[in-house]
């Protein structure tokens, strides 16, 4: 298996409730087929550039232990939703 990170901004006009359920159905998606490690809530913060005309996002990071077909599907996952604003997925073994 391979180490992974990935850190996805919600938008910030959702729900205490909306954001968990995200936080949720990404550790789901990871489970089914990876190990869900360490998840860091960072919270509310400045973003660098607007996006969707908005200048704060809600950051998540999720570090998991995966095959490596795993994040393309959660790539393509995190695209389609809507309460996502951005993704990054890294390989962390890669050097």
């Amino acid at each position: 298996m391979t180490n992974y990170e990935v850190m996805f901004i919600m938008d910030p006009a959702l729900d205490e409730e909306v954001k968990a359920a995200t936080v949720e159905t990404v550790k789901g998606i990871i489970a089914a087929e990876g190990e869900v490690g360490n998840v860091d809530m960072m919270g509310l913060r400045k973003l660098a550039y607007p996006i969707q005309k908005k200048a704060e996002g809600y950051y998540v990071v999720v570090e998991f232990k995966a095959q490596p077909t795993l994040p393309k599907e959660l790539d393509r996952r995190l695209k389609i939703s809507d309460n996502v604003m951005r993704h990054i997925i890294v390989n962390k073994d890669e050097k």
